[in-house]
C-alpha cells in the first residue's frame, strides 16, 4: 500500500485543482481523502481506479447539493493505493472510523455485543456476558441487544432450571436459595441434583439456543410417554410442561426454516435523520431487533446509506450467512468479497426476496419507522427543533401547540382529512382527528380542505383549542382556503404555513409559504424544516390510514360468511380452533395460518376483512377517528 498527497502547486488562490491532481493518480484501486484548508477529513471513498474514480468529482455539474457544498471546501487531497478493491473497502472503513469525516455516513463504534454464556464449571453457571471472548465456557449469540439476552435467559432457567449465581455465591450455599423455590433453578449447589443429570438439562438448553427446538421436543415427548408407561406421573407431568414452554417458544419465534442464519436489514430516512434496524436470526432463533442511528450529515439515498451501514457494521460484528435489504447494492459483490474474506465464509446480500424472508423485511421496516418517530420526539432534540422553528418563522415564542391538516382519496373517492397534533413534547396521539369528506366535488381538495378546517375550528375558539401555529400540506392555493375559514369564524392571530414539496419532491427542498406571500427555502439541513417534514408526514401517513379504512369499509363486509373462500367448513374450522368469533379476530395472519385449510392468502384475505381495511393497508394501527 502506497500513499500520495496533492502537490502543493496544484493549490492556488482560485482553489484545489482537482482535474490535474485526477490526472496524476494511476487507474489502481484504493482510497482517497478529501480535506479541508484546515487539513481535517472532508471524506473518505475508496475506488476500483482512483484516476477515474476522483475525475468524475471535478468533471461537470455535481450531482447533489451535497456533493457540490463538500467540493467547495476541498482544498487538498491524499490517496492511498491497494492491492483489490475489497482491501480498499476495508481500508475505507478504517478510516471512516479513524477520521469522522464530515460528509461520511458515521456509526457508532460498539464492540461489545452481548452472549449467552456457559461458565466452565462442573455446574456451569449459564448468564449474560459481554466483553471478551477470551474466558472459558460456551458462547451463543451475538444478540442484539441486552433485551433479547435476558428475555432469553428467563426462558433458559424457566425451561431448564440452571443455575445463574456467581461462583462465590454458589460455593458458599448451605441450602437452597429462592431460585430454586420459585422453580427456577435445581440447586446443584447443595446436591439435589447429579452432575449427569445438570448435563443433561445443559445439553437440552444448548439445542434450545442452537435452534433445534424440534428435535429436543421429540427427545421430551418419547421421554413423556415412557415415564407415563411405567408410571412415573410426576416426570411425565414436568415434561409435558417443558413440551409447551417450547411450543410457545417457538409459536413466538415464528421461522420458517430451523437453520435460519440470516439478518434483515431496514432503513429509515427523514431528511438529515436516519434509522437502520437489524431483525437477526440464529440457527432459527429469533434473536429481535437493534436500532442504530448512524450520523449521515449530508443528503443520502437509502442504498448508499446500506452499503455504508454494513460495511462498518459487520467489520465489528460476525456477520450470518444471508443479509436480507430492500435494495440493490452498487457494490454488492465487492461487500460480499470483504466481508466473506474476514469472516472465513461465503456470505450472500439478496433484496427482491420472497415469502417469509419478505415479512422478516417488513418486520424490520415497522421497527425503523417506530424507531425513528420515537427519537424524534425525544425531548432534547424535540426542543432544538422547536427552537429552530421558532428563528425561522421570526415569531416572538415557540409554538406549544402545531396542527397540521392533509387530504388523501383515490380518485376522489373516500376522501379523508386528517388533522394531527404535535406538541412541546412531540406527537399528542389523542388529539389527532379524522374527518370523512362529503357533499362536495370528488377531487376537490381545496373543498375538502375548506371542509375540514370549517368542522375543526368552528367551535375551537370557545373550547380554547387553537394551535399556536397550522400547517396546512400545499402551496398557496390550500393555505388561502385556511385563510378564508378562519377569517370567517373570526380567528385571528394564528400563524399559518404551507408547506409546498420542493424540486422533484425531494425531502429537504420544501417550500414555506406563508399568508403574504414570502416564501421560505431553508434547506434540509435546518433543523426547524426537519420537524415540519416529520409534523407533515405523520399528517399525510394518518390520512392515507383512514382513507384506506374508509375506502375498505365501502366495499368489504366484516362477517366470515360474506369472506371469499371461506365456506362452512373452514368457519367451524376457524371457530372451533380459536373459541369463537372473537378469537379469530384477534388472530394474526400467522395464526390463521396454522389454521387446516386456511393458506396464508385466504389468512390475509379474514385478517383484513375481519378489521375493516383492505390488505395494501394491512399493519396500519388503528387511531381515534372523528
Amino acid at each position: 500500500m502506497s500513499e500520495g498527497r496533492a502537490p502543493s502547486e496544484q493549490q492556488d488562490e482560485v482553489g484545489f485543482d482537482g482535474r490535474q491532481f485526477a490526472r496524476s493518480l494511476p487507474s489502481l484501486p484504493g482510497v482517497y481523502r478529501m480535506l479541508d484548508a484546515a487539513g481535517e477529513a472532508l471524506y473518505v471513498g475508496k475506488a476500483l481506479a482512483l484516476d477515474k474514480r476522483v475525475a468524475s468529482y471535478f468533471s461537470g455539474k455535481p450531482t447533489s447539493m451535497r456533493i457540490a457544498h463538500m467540493l467547495s471546501q476541498v482544498a487538498s487531497m491524499e490517496v492511498s493505493i491497494t492491492r483489490t478493491e475489497g482491501e480498499a473497502l476495508l481500508l475505507e472503513n478504517e478510516l471512516i472510523k479513524s477520521l469522522r469525516p464530515r460528509y461520511n455516513i458515521l456509526l457508532r463504534d460498539d464492540k461489545s455485543y452481548p452472549f449467552v454464556h456457559f461458565s466452565a464449571h462442573p455446574f456451569p453457571k449459564v448468564g449474560f456476558y459481554r466483553g471478551s471472548r477470551k474466558v472459558g465456557g460456551r458462547f451463543f449469540g451475538p444478540y442484539p441487544g441486552a433485551h433479547a439476552v435476558r428475555e432469553t435467559l428467563a426462558l433458559l432457567h424457566k425451561l431448564f432450571r440452571l443455575r445463574s449465581c456467581e461462583d462465590s455465591v454458589y460455593s458458599g450455599r448451605s441450602r437452597p436459595c429462592l431460585q430454586h423455590q420459585i422453580g427456577r433453578c435445581s440447586a446443584p449447589c447443595v446436591g439435589l441434583i447429579s452432575e449427569p443429570d445438570y448435563a443433561e438439562s445443559l445439553r437440552q438448553a444448548a439445542l434450545f439456543l442452537e435452534g433445534r427446538s424440534d428435535a429436543l421436543v421429540e427427545q421430551l415427548t418419547e421421554r413423556m410417554q415412557e415415564a407415563a408407561q411405567e408410571l412415573k406421573f410426576e416426570q411425565a407431568a414436568k415434561a409435558r410442561d417443558v413440551i409447551a414452554r417450547l411450543r410457545g417458544a417457538q409459536a413466538k419465534q415464528f421461522v420458517e426454516h430451523a437453520d435460519a442464519d440470516l439478518d434483515a436489514i431496514a432503513v429509515e430516512l427523514r431528511g438529515y435523520q436516519a434509522c437502520v434496524v437489524v431483525l437477526s436470526f440464529r440457527n432459527g432463533v429469533n434473536l429481535g431487533t437493534r436500532s442504530y442511528f448512524p450520523s449521515i450529515g449530508s443528503e443520502v439515498d437509502e442504498p448508499e446509506l446500506l452499503a455504508a451501514f454494513i460495511t462498518q457494521h459487520y467489520l465489528q460484528v460476525p456477520p450470518p450467512r444471508e443479509l436480507l435489504v430492500e435494495h440493490e447494492l452498487a457494490e454488492r459483490e465487492v461487500i460480499e468479497a470483504a466481508l466473506g474474506e474476514t469472516c472465513g465464509r461465503r456470505l450472500r446480500i439478496r433484496h427482491g426476496v420472497r415469502g417469509h424472508r419478505a415479512q422478516f423485511l417488513e418486520l424490520a421496516r415497522k421497527t425503523a419507522q417506530a424507531s425513528l418517530t420515537s427519537r424524534l420526539d425525544s425531548g432534547k432534540l424535540q426542543q432544538q427543533r422547536l427552537q429552530s422553528l421558532t428563528d425561522l418563522l421570526g415569531v416572538a415564542e415557540a409554538p406549544q401547540r402545531i396542527e397540521c391538516f392533509d387530504i388523501s382519496h383515490t380518485q376522489g373517492e373516500a376522501t379523508v382529512a386528517s388533522c394531527v397534533v404535535f406538541g412541546t413534547d412531540g406527537a399528542d396521539r389523542s388529539a389527532y382527528r379524522r374527518f370523512n369528506i362529503s357533499g362536495i366535488t370528488p377531487g376537490d381538495d381545496y373543498a375538502a380542505m375548506q371542509q375540514a378546517l370549517s368542522r375543526r375550528f368552528r367551535q375551537a375558539a370557545e373550547r380554547g383549542e387553537l394551535p399556536d401555529l397550522l400547517l396546512i400540506d400545499g402551496g398557496m392555493g390550500q393555505l388561502k382556503q385556511a385563510i378564508s375559514v378562519l377569517s370567517e369564524l373570526g380567528i385571528a392571530n394564528l400563524s399559518l404555513v404551507g408547506v409546498a414539496k420542493g424540486e422533484e419532491r425531494k425531502p429537504g427542498m420544501e417550500t414555506l409559504v406563508l399568508p403574504d406571500g414570502r416564501e421560505l427555502r431553508p434547506g434540509p439541513q435546518s433543523l426547524g424544516l426537519q420537524l415540519i417534514q416529520q409534523v407533515r408526514d405523520e399528517a399525510h401517513r394518518f390520512a392515507i390510514t383512514g382513507h384506506r379504512g374508509r375506502r375498505a369499509k365501502a366495499r368489504v363486509q366484516s362477517t366470515l360468511q360474506n369472506i371469499e373462500g371461506v365456506g362452512p367448513k373452514r368457519r367451524v374450522a376457524l371457530l372451533t380452533h380459536f373459541g369463537g368469533l372473537a378469537g379469530v379476530k384477534a388472530a394474526g395472519v400467522e395464526e390463521l395460518s396454522a389454521v387446516e385449510g386456511i393458506n396464508e392468502a385466504l389468512a390475509r384475505r379474514i385478517y383484513a376483512a375481519l378489521r375493516g381495511i383492505d390488505e395494501e393497508g394491512m399493519g396500519q394501527e388503528g387511531e381515534q377517528q372523528a
